[in-house]
């Protein structure tokens, strides 16, 4: 009997965005933009959040969109592995 842990494909959260900062080594900083609607008033706002995304081989630039998900933390701001690069910036 398999599990999905034991094929390694079990299920993170992931999430896209544009990288903003390269500042440190194997880190980027991604700002993810959502939009919701207000509960009362019905009318609909942006939001916007930035993650500490792990990135081995500092493949990543600023400006590109790329895809990350959940995984062990690797730091104490640090909970995201870079999935792939979605968009190139250049």
């Amino acid at each position: 009997m398999t599990t999905a842990t034991d094929n390694n494909t079990a299920m993170h959260r992931q999430f896209h965005g544009t990288v903003v900062t390269i500042a440190e080594d194997k880190t980027i900083h991604v700002r993810v933009e959502s939009v919701k609607m207000h509960k009362k008033y019905k009318k609909q706002y942006s939001e916007h959040k930035k993650y500490a995304v792990h990135d081995e081989k500092n493949e990543a630039n600023v400006g590109d969109v790329v895809l990350f998900e959940e995984c062990r933390p690797m730091s104490k701001t640090k909970r995201w592995r870079l999935v792939n690069i979605v968009t190139n910036a250049s």
